[in-house]
């Protein structure tokens, strides 16, 4: 079942030089429990549908459905539907990780009572026991990053939006938080949409990579298929296929956008 739905998704920004298009109509359908990997150059476009598909801006074209709910007429209703982890975490450093998780469930009208079994139960999930009466700019960067990922499941949301979340962090902390996206989706359901820039990344988390290049899809589909299709063999490198997909940012002309 489909929890997301683009169509004709776009953006155009209004500048002194004239408009400037930065999303320019992107179909998209993402699957009830799939990790999505949304991939691209820098300006891309992809910052800017992340930012619309999780309402922080609105679309100036086309439409969308997120978690049942209408991008455009609902955006309530999206919000309480998903989760949001930017890339970088927005903690007050100075309150203890419990007041923090306690705080966000409140914040989603849940009780007093619930919001502190809740992140209770957060903390096991995601290692944060030990660490919940430490302030959270004692925190390291993993354990910030698990905390920042704490707060967007309070809410117990259908989809999780990832923005680059193992940005700055060590190979450990990655591979715990790659494990950590891992159980989200097999354990619990929630369906991942994943922006980075670390190909790897993608390449071992995402059930389907959707490439975008100024502002469209340029390809999507398994990361064997666009192996095989762009990068001639199912052993060649993502990013030698990013590469040859994007040419290192100059949209391709010769071939067809490709859905597999």
């Amino acid at each position: 079942m489909a929890v997301l739905i683009t169509s004709g998704l776009a953006r155009t920004f209004r500048t002194k030089r004239g408009p400037v298009e930065a999303v320019r109509g992107i179909d998209l359908t993402v699957e009830a429990g799939e990790i999505l990997g949304f991939l691209g150059p820098n300006g891309a476009g992809k910052t800017t549908t992340l930012r619309m598909l999780t309402t922080l801006l609105p679309p100036t074209g086309g439409t969308a459905t997120v978690a049942g709910h209408d991008l455009t007429h609902d955006p309530a209703g999206v919000r309480r539907r998903i989760g949001y982890v930017a890339q970088t975490g927005g903690v007050d450093p100075t309150v203890s990780v419990r007041e923090e998780l306690v705080t966000q469930g409140r914040l989603y009208r849940l009780t007093r009572q619930r919001a502190t079994a809740r992140a209770a139960e957060l903390a096991g999930d995601l290692d944060l026991t030990a660490l919940m009466d430490r302030p959270c700019g004692a925190l390291s960067g993993g354990q910030r990053r698990r905390l920042d990922i704490a707060l967007g499941l309070v809410h117990r949301p259908g989809i999780l939006f990832l923005d680059e979340p193992t940005t700055g962090l060590d190979p450990g902390s990655r591979a715990e938080l790659w494990d950590l996206v891992r159980r989200l989706r097999d354990e619990h359901g929630t369906t991942v949409f994943l922006t980075t820039h670390y190909l790897d990344e993608a390449d071992a988390l995402a059930d389907r990579l959707v490439i975008v290049d100024q502002g469209r899809i340029a390809a999507e589909g398994t990361s064997a298929a666009l192996k095989a299709r762009y990068g001639g063999s199912p052993e060649a490198t993502l990013q030698d296929t990013f590469i040859a997909i994007t040419g290192h940012g100059t949209p391709r002309r010769d071939t067809a956008p490709l859905t597999v």
